[in-house]
């Protein structure tokens, strides 16, 4: 009797060991998947609120241009032959972001 409650009780230790690799498997995912896209979407609605008139702006379709008119959900951008309207989520936060930084020139 003592042998059956002995070995009832180390299957019950056993799974929670099994446990233990899975739950450390989400936490590892959660931290190097999960938490930096949603920083990375929170900045890019930070950076799309922030636009004005006259910024220039890269689309992720890859659209080179200069804002003339913001809306709720839509702006205008001026290209060289026109005007095309766009949706704010179509602009490329890292794009726009590298088109704006101005070049520092080192010095030798």
């Amino acid at each position: 009797m003592i042998a059956t409650i002995l070995l009832q009780a180390s299957g019950g230790l056993g799974s929670y060991t099994q446990l233990v690799p899975m739950v450390l498997i989400i936490v590892v995912f959660y931290f190097f998947m999960i938490r930096p896209q949603v920083k990375k979407q929170k900045d890019q609605k930070k950076y799309v609120e922030e636009l004005k008139k006259g910024d220039r702006v890269i689309t992720t379709a890859g659209i080179h241009g200069r804002i003339v008119d913001l809306n709720d959900t839509t702006f205008l951008v001026e290209v060289e032959n026109g005007k095309i309207r766009f949706d704010k989520s179509a602009i490329s936060l890292e794009a726009s972001k590298a088109l704006n930084t101005p070049v520092v020139e080192k010095k030798a």
